[in-house]
């Protein structure tokens, strides 16, 4: 299998252009590890504002894995407001999206991939939506896209013979979990940023986390009707009759 690469272009108006080409291995949707391998600053190390349900050991890891994967990130945008205006464009394989939008927008749609390809255990969920990145997702898209994530995952369960969760109660302790993740980096972001953009690109991430627990159920009773047509797309399963 190929590797799966996305690019992220920023065309800062007057100033520069900032391009990021993210490798992702189609096997782990490991990305590659861009400038993460360089002199690392004290707010990436593990235990400075390590999150309260962290598995990793000190020991083993000497800096936190997604703060390793944000750094380059923080370095080029460390200054910049999040109420500035930028044009994004996101290349893939498959299509071209170019928009003009926030700061905050634009960094927060590629800080959540970089996110979901880093080895932190409590991304690895993330993966699959990675794999088939939606940049610049609203809020209706990412409830959509998440809650079709976790649902095909409880088919592949139920292929291997494993428990289901088909009222997603999991993929709510998935975003819970998530939720505490995105409070700790917020913290480190502001120990390594002068401006807010990247802080506020987390808050609005971490929007989703704190919003789809309370709101999956409801939010998707408003799409129902879409799937009406399956009502009819299932035969009964005919008892087998006696030899």
């Amino acid at each position: 299998m190929n590797e799966y690469d996305v690019e992220y272009s920023f065309f800062v108006p007057g100033e520069r252009t900032e391009t990021f080409l993210l490798t992702i291995d189609p096997e782990t949707m490991l990305a590659n590890t861009m400038l993460e391998d360089q002199s690392l600053p004290e707010w990436s190390r593990l235990e400075f504002h390590q999150c309260s349900h962290c598995p990793l050991s000190s020991d083993e890891h000497s800096h936190c894995p997604l703060a390793r994967r944000l750094r380059g990130l923080v370095d080029r945008f460390k200054a910049v407001v999040s109420h500035d205006r930028l044009m994004v464009q996101v290349r893939t394989a498959e299509r071209l999206v170019r928009q003009n939008v926030s700061a905050q927008q634009a960094i927060g749609s590629f800080m959540g991939l970089l996110m979901a390809t880093c080895d932190c255990p409590h991304m690895a969920f993330f993966r699959p939506m990675a794999r088939f990145h939606l940049a610049l997702a609203n809020n209706e898209e990412t409830i959509y896209r998440a809650a079709s994530m976790f649902l095909l995952a409880q088919y592949f369960r139920h292929r291997r013979g494993e428990d289901v969760d088909l009222d997603m109660d999991g993929l709510i302790e998935i975003y819970h979990n998530v939720h505490i993740v995105n409070e700790h980096v917020a913290k480190r972001l502001r120990a390594g940023c002068t401006a807010d953009a990247l802080v506020n690109g987390l808050v609005l991430l971490d929007s989703f986390a704190h919003l789809l627990p309370l709101s999956t159920r409801q939010d998707l009773h408003h799409i129902e009707h879409l799937f009406r047509n399956y009502e009819h797309a299932f035969k009964p399963v005919q008892p087998t009759q006696p030899a």
